[in-house]
């Protein structure tokens, strides 16, 4: 397959299409109140951004990524919520300045996946944060491998196989691509709703307080029927990756 990388900023126009790529995200991952403001101020970001296609024009991928400030060298442990906050504040007038980059997203077409895309386009999002002046991409990675929701993401993120590579496939791309896993952002994103909104996403009747188990959630999501709310949580796995710049 011969595809086509372009970033966002030297098309803008692309963003249409961009935008109507399928995904394969469950539908409640939609609703993160952070990350729907990145997505909002995209105009901001559109050097981060990258598009792909295939030889008839279709979007067959795309990567988000956004620059942040970072005080030291601790990643946050509110990860993906927290790089998308911080780098919303570096846009605003008197704002701390960008020193860090962090992937936000990388999406294959649905039927394109299992086909290794997602390490080329790994690779390209690495390569655009080298064209920008960093040194390190950080990535906020969701291991969507984790099967089990009770499982704490502190044991799954360095579960290894016998050969030494993550057990997660994802997280295998990424240690594969020369990345080291840096440890766990234990509130990387947070999406709360009204149990009218949950049951909207998910089709489950959230009509019990305690946790209830999700399709697509890594942990349980925390259902409060007595004030009719319910919480997700969902921790991240760091990882680093030098840029070469």
């Amino acid at each position: 397959m011969n595809l086509r990388c372009v970033v966002l900023a030297d098309d803008p126009s692309l963003e249409g299409a961009m935008w109507a790529m399928p995904s394969s995200w469950p539908e409640f991952m939609l609703h993160d109140p952070i990350g729907n403001g990145y997505y909002a101020a995209l105009d901001e970001f559109a050097e981060y951004v990258l598009v792909w296609f295939d030889e008839v024009g279709d979007v067959v991928a795309k990567a988000f990524s956004v620059p942040f400030h970072l005080d030291g060298d601790e990643l946050p442990a509110d990860g993906w919520d927290g790089v998308i906050r911080r780098g919303l504040a570096t846009r605003l007038p008197g704002g701390p300045a960008a020193n860090a980059v962090s992937a936000v997203e990388i999406a294959v077409r649905p039927d394109l996946q299992g086909r290794g895309l997602s390490a080329q386009v790994l690779a390209a999002l690495r390569d655009n944060a080298a064209r920008l002046g960093y040194a390190e991409l950080v990535a906020p990675v969701r291991p969507n491998g984790k099967a089990d929701p009770r499982q704490p993401m502190t044991e799954h993120a360095f579960a290894v196989r016998a050969d030494g590579l993550p057990v997660d496939p994802w997280l295998r791309v990424h240690v594969r691509a020369g990345g080291r896993i840096d440890g766990v952002a234990s509130r990387s994103m947070v999406i709360p709703g009204t149990l009218e909104e949950w049951r909207a996403w998910t089709g489950l009747a959230f009509d019990r307080t305690g946790q209830v188990k999700v399709p697509g959630a890594l942990t349980p999501v925390h259902c409060d029927v007595e004030n009719g709310t319910a919480v997700y949580v969902e921790p991240n796995v760091w990882v680093r990756h030098r840029t070469g710049a």
